[in-house]
């Protein structure tokens, strides 16, 4: 599986674009600041029905223009098929394959995988616990509708059970069995989700640690801990416990939306103990058993964006990376840089075939304005 061309009109600083690519390796080269990772992130777009910079739709439309049109050619199973996604002023964001407008966006969701490494990804060490679950929760749903499914009818009746909480704090009352409606949903969904994650994660641990060690060479002991309520304890009787505190609050605090992925090293916590080079090999190993285990599940290799990823790393970690590369571990992948030596050194012995988009060329294919 791969995408042949993209085309954008009125995609954040791009007014219209129009390139054809390899199935191997394309580059695109050019300073900071030129929209380079804006491309990559239009691919991620037609993947995912969202952004990986910017999650509110309307923000990613051009400056002073009312829509945004993202078209794109895949070849899969020997087959040609059209992604458009569309987003404009005040309407719904339409996704279609194949000119069909999907009835729900889930439905896509896992037919076009991709895995982007960015410097963005330090946000997984350094923020809090909810882009830790969306983490996980973006890996298991591309192979998992069924659990997409549940996480989204969760967060339903979490919201609802939320403004019941508010309610009866608003009014000082309180009506245990109103409450405990959304609680049997809530509980019901809640175990389903829990034991899918901790299920993924006994797969997906043993990969990222041969990924870690391959970029580090053993160096150091490495641990990611899955923190659930649910682990140890009762979900129906922590949230009876928690019922007036949850009033007091107007939130719900018992459930799967506070479950987190805790990252060790030489068993501290990564992010208060971790050197930059051990924060950036421990997330460049997450995103490789990302990439394994989604090509595994699904038997198609995801496409693989390198946003700024030679700038970022060291010599020593981007050599084991294109090492995996030359050995033809990934399919199609996309990189950015600023620098083209660079780019000839990095892929000069990978023996495969590229397309590099210069500065220049780039420009003429997209027709920018302003530059």
């Amino acid at each position: 599986m791969y995408i042949s061309a993209l085309s954008l009109v009125n995609f954040k600083n791009y007014s219209e674009a129009q390139l054809e690519f390899s199935e191997s390796i394309n580059v695109f080269v050019g300073n900071n600041g030129e929209g380079k990772t804006n491309l990559l992130d239009a691919i991620f777009y037609l993947c995912f029905c969202k952004s990986f910079l910017n999650p509110i739709d309307s923000q990613n439309i051009r400056h002073d223009e009312k829509f945004f049109l993202l078209q794109g050619t895949y070849q899969k199973d020997e087959k040609e098929i059209e992604i458009s996604c569309s987003v404009q002023h005040g309407q719904k964001k339409k996704v279609k394959r194949n000119k069909k407008e999907y009835e729900r966006l889930a439905d896509h969701i896992g037919s076009f995988p991709a895995v982007v490494i960015s410097p963005y990804d330090t946000n997984l060490i350094s923020e809090g616990s909810d882009t830790r679950r969306k983490f996980i929760d973006s890996i298991i749903s591309q192979f998992d509708r069924s659990y997409l499914d549940n996480l989204q009818r969760y967060n339903k009746v979490l919201d609802q059970r939320n403004a019941l909480l508010k309610q009866f704090y608003d009014q000082r009352i309180f009506d245990p069995e109103s409450i405990d409606v959304w609680d049997i949903q809530l509980i019901e969904l809640g175990k389903v989700i829990h034991e899918k994650r901790q299920h993924f994660l006994v797969d997906f641990i043993p990969v990222f640690q041969k990924y870690f060690d391959l970029i580090a060479n053993h160096k150091e002991e490495i641990e990611i801990e899955y923190r659930s309520q649910l682990n140890d304890g009762n979900f129906a009787e922590e949230l009876k416990k928690s019922e007036r505190r949850d009033m007091n609050t107007g939130f719900t605090s018992v459930g799967i939306h506070k479950d987190d992925l805790i990252f060790h090293i030489n068993k501290q916590p990564i992010k208060k103990f971790g050197s930059q080079g051990q924060q950036k090999s421990f997330l460049v190993a997450l995103k490789l058993a990302q990439f394994e285990i989604i090509k595994n599940l699904l038997d198609m290799k995801p496409i693989l964006l390198l946003d700024d990823v030679f700038d970022k790393l060291d010599h020593h970690r981007v050599t084991h990376l294109m090492k995996l590369v030359s050995d033809h571990a990934f399919g199609q992948v996309f990189v950015t840089d600023t620098d083209i030596d660079r780019i000839h050194k990095v892929f000069r012995d990978t023996g495969m075939a590229q397309r590099i988009f210069m500065e220049g060329e780039v420009e003429q294919a997209l027709k920018r304005d302003g530059v």
